[in-house]
């Protein structure tokens, strides 16, 4: 049989109105067997696809309706194969009955959706848009930036971009090729993160697999370690977690890791309601690595404006996950279960920054309402293009530019938004864009075609200043620049001799200033801040006294790795977790040392980093074997 039978029921055999035929509903064999065999599959299915498409069930996600699509089609294409319908066309009409049911479930979605859509437009919804973000508008530039007067201060500061950064962490990575990590693994940047670490600015890199191969080799113990890069002196240093034998402290949850150990996954069959937003990558006053995680809200209608409601924190170590409401997060404190107090002053970036430069563009598009924003535009502002960070009490500040939507070259003020807490700051000065500001600093130096950084604003003693570094192709950094805000023609750099120069460039800016603007800058250069050399930590001695220490115990762990040609030791005794760094051309010796002699240690107080420390000297079984 090829075709469906037609059976003529026109008005009851009495020959009265239109005739009309319906299909004839013909079931296959064993229809009920299909049926669940279909529901079977589906399932099956359904679950393959939750457990890789990770969707929330929650109508605010598009994720949502996307799945249960997928399933519909699922269904409605296994009973099709099972009946045979696509060689038996007459069993058509029984799949389309059975199709009715999930047809009818994505056609509601759809409604819904749509429904949805509309009551989260911007055209009907503007204004709400417009309050996802509080706006404290201010006047004293004294009280907003880092403020740098009477002494050269740059402690805060960022001298290095994070492209710039990236290159000196994977330097750090590729130092460690003799131990195997380079070779397997690489820079998870994308949830690479700036935070306030300490009193400084340091970004911290996790690690990624380098590929499905590697993955199948390491995945059993996980990742080593993480580096953190200090955005200030450009010191960088590969941290590594396991204190003991083994991958005992590894990093076992990532975004980076599949199936049981991937964090996405991990939160979701935990959290299945929450929408996600933005992942990060931090780690607390501890060095202790955790994943931050935005919980997302809809706050306009059922699809629009998202905001964050609160983070799951999750160990990157043991896979703990903890949920904390935005209260908590902005006060800086929670309770666990048992009534202990919870710090979470330590949490740098909660807000993603392209999530609160989105807020603050419907803040300055649509505060006078959507009309105004297409047709009047009358106070209708927007960020500028680019956006940086800045340290100030312990928090990080997002920082951009604030223009006119018919102005491409002047700011009308800028913007601090805390990444911790959302509190929301303009200022209001007039001046150059950022982009000005970068071609300004490039064109003082044409000749050396090297590349601005984005500008960060800072405050020199009352004149606001974009300050910049130059790079070359390589991202090396080779001079600093500052260009006055008001005037962007006002523009200094050090001495350009591809070593950059701190207070040469102050010093230059000073005097720039003197002639064009007639304004006196009065900050102290005699005390010259440490330089940064070419590959990260410190050019010059610290101006401070040094203090020699000396630590004895029992060696507990070696660890060994070239560096620049010369291989280093890495050797922790008991009763402390730091490890002591030798070097085997300065002490031979070293070669020697093994788990359980009793050493004796000296350093100084210059050469402590932040889980490893430079050893001037070192006794074994009663030998001096100090140090060049």
């Amino acid at each position: 049989m090829s075709e469906p039978i037609k059976v003529d029921f026109s008005d009851k055999g009495k020959g009265k109105g239109k005739s009309s035929t319906k299909e004839v509903y013909i079931p296959p064999e064993k229809a009920g067997l299909k049926i669940v065999l279909s529901v079977i599959i589906t399932a099956v299915a359904g679950f393959i696809t939750y457990y890789f498409m990770l969707p929330p069930m929650n109508f605010g996600a598009l994720e949502f309706y996307m799945f249960w699509a997928i399933i519909a089609v699922i269904f409605v294409a296994c009973n099709f194969l099972l009946s045979k319908a696509f060689i038996k066309p007459e069993y058509l009409p029984y799949v389309k009955r059975t199709a009715i049911a999930p047809v009818v479930i994505v056609l509601i979605l759809a409604v819904v959706l749509l429904i949805g859509y509309l009551t989260s437009s911007v055209f009907f919804r503007a204004k709400d848009f417009s309050q996802l973000l509080t706006i404290s508008e201010q006047t004293d530039i004294n009280s907003s930036v880092t403020k740098i007067d009477s002494t050269v201060d740059f402690d805060n500061v960022a001298m290095i971009d994070s492209a710039a950064a990236e290159k000196l962490a994977d330097k750090v990575l590729g130092d460690l090729a003799t131990i195997g990590l380079e070779s397997q693994f690489e820079l998870a940047t994308e949830y690479s993160t700036q935070i306030n670490y300490k009193g400084s600015p340091c970004r911290v890199y996790p690690l990624r697999y380098g590929n499905i191969f590697k993955w199948l080799n390491n995945t059993s113990e996980g990742f080593p370690g993480y580096v953190i890069v200090n955005m200030n002196t450009q010191a960088t240093e590969f941290v590594f977690l396991n204190d003991g034998e083994g991958a005992e402290g590894y990093m076992r949850y990532s975004p980076a890791e599949h199936f049981g150990k991937n964090l996405l996954r991990i939160i979701r069959f935990k959290y299945p309601t929450e929408i996600f937003g933005n992942v990060s990558f931090e780690i607390d006053d501890n060095g202790t690595p955790y994943w931050i995680c935005e919980v997302i809200e809809k706050k306009v209608g059922l699809i629009g404006g998202d905001d964050v409601k609160g983070i799951i924190m999750v160990e990157a170590v043991t896979g703990d996950s903890v949920y904390y409401p935005i209260e908590d997060v902005a006060k800086g404190s929670s309770t666990d279960s048992d009534g202990n107090k919870v710090d979470l002053m330590w949490i740098d970036q909660v807000y993603d920054a392209s999530l609160l430069v989105q807020q603050y563009n419907y803040y300055g598009t649509y505060s006078g309402g959507f009309w105004n924003s297409v047709f009047g535009q009358t106070g209708v502002k927007m960020a500028t293009s680019g956006s940086s960070y800045i340290a100030m009490d312990d928090d990080v500040y997002i920082y951009t530019g604030v223009t006119s939507v018919t102005s491409d070259e002047s700011i009308l003020g800028f913007i601090l938004i805390n990444q911790r807490t959302k509190e929301a700051m303009f200022y209001n000065t007039t001046g150059a864009t950022e982009t000005a500001a970068e071609r300004s600093a490039e064109g003082a130096l044409s000749d050396k075609a090297w590349n601005a950084t984005f500008p960060l604003l800072i405050n020199l003693d009352g004149e606001a200043t974009y300050f910049m570094s130059l790079k070359d192709s390589n991202n090396v950094v080779k001079s600093y620049a500052m260009v006055n805000v008001s005037n962007y023609n006002i523009v200094a750099t050090d001495d350009a001799d591809g070593t950059p120069n701190l207070v040469t460039c102050i010093e230059n800016y000073a005097k720039v200033l003197q002639e064009k603007k007639s304004v006196t800058i009065n900050v102290d250069t005699s005390v010259a801040p440490e330089t940064p050399s070419e590959n990260g930590g410190q050019a010059q001695e610290n101006t401070k006294p040094d203090v020699t220490n000396t630590a004895t115990g029992i060696i507990e762990d070696i660890k060994s790795q070239t560096e620049s040609g010369t291989t280093c030791y890495y050797i922790r005794i008991s009763g402390g977790s730091v490890y002591y760094k030798v070097t085997a051309d300065k002490i031979p010796q070293a070669i020697f040392f093994a788990k359980g002699d009793a050493v004796t240690v000296t350093y100084k107080d210059s050469a402590v980093g932040d889980n490893w420390t430079e050893a001037s000297s070192m006794t074994l079984a009663g030998e001096d074997t100090t140090q060049g």
